[in-house]
């Protein structure tokens, strides 16, 4: 059992409401559970074309669903920041002293064996323990 729980949560991917319901089961009488959100801004020349306040626009509501998602779960706190999702949620649990990641995988495509999905990053990286959710996708 793990006193504080980060759950990745990928807005766009539905397995947020599972990696919560694993966590709640792996998580001791107590214990917290921060639910993650990393907003990833447009990089490149993408970042050019594309006004600031639009940009912002879009993380508040990524915020605001985030916040929605959570709301009403017991020892659930929702945090959603920006960043590249891999070493952000490295970062996070390494500052928060968290026990143990929660943290979704689908199933690899080419990309992900020439790059690494963020799961993979994150179990290479993390100090602490992490527990890998497979989709059947």
């Amino acid at each position: 059992m793990y006193e504080k729980i980060l759950v990745t949560m990928a807005l766009d991917h539905g397995i947020g409401a599972d990696a919560l319901q694993v966590a709640a089961k792996l998580l001791t009488d107590g214990g917290t559970i921060v639910a993650l959100h990393v907003y990833e801004a447009p990089q490149g020349s993408v970042s050019a074309y594309l006004d600031e306040g639009v940009v912002q626009a879009a993380f508040e509501r990524a915020k605001a669903e985030m916040d929605a998602r959570v709301k009403g779960l017991p020892n659930v706190t929702a945090l959603t920041i920006k960043g590249h999702s891999g070493r952000s949620i490295i970062d996070v649990a390494k500052d928060n002293a968290v026990d143990c990641i929660v943290i979704g995988s689908h199933k690899p495509g080419l990309i992900d064996y020439l790059l690494g999905s963020t799961a993979a990053r994150v179990v290479r990286h993390a100090r602490c323990a992490v527990h890998v959710l497979r989709t059947s996708k």
